[in-house]
């Protein structure tokens, strides 16, 4: 059997921004606007199609697996940026990375207060 996720629908209270936010976070392109949605599509084939909402947002966890190099990159961006993030994602870890499975991660919000995350390693890897 061959199952592989190929998109998820991201809501947004400004769909543009708020896929700006996350593509230029991680070195990423923002496709063209397809239908309602606003796709940013990860190196993995898998889509995140941001959807406009007016109602209120229920947040979600978006986890990037990255690679070491590419951590320093997109954590570099963070900090420019001024954003806050947590070694945790209940954030009682403020200001401090991770480094589960002897990798490293860290959380922070997208404009919507989604959960974003990047990590090096997957959960249960080994490691420290």
């Amino acid at each position: 059997m061959s199952v592989e996720l190929n998109h998820t629908i991201v809501a947004a209270h400004d769909k543009e921004a708020s896929a700006r936010f996350l593509a230029d976070l991680l070195g990423l392109e923002v496709a063209p606007p397809f239908g309602p949605f606003t796709p940013v599509e990860i190196p993995n084939g898998v889509t995140l199609d941001y959807m406009e909402t007016t109602g209120s947002i229920t947040p979600q966890h978006y986890a990037f697996l990255v690679s070491e190099d590419d951590f320093d990159v997109i954590f570099a961006r963070i900090r420019d940026r001024g954003l806050r993030y947590w070694a945790d994602p209940y954030h009682h870890r403020p200001g401090e990375i991770n480094h589960n499975d002897g990798g490293r991660g860290a959380y922070f919000d997208d404009p919507n207060g989604h959960n974003m995350e990047i990590l090096t390693r997957p959960y249960g890897s080994g490691g420290d």
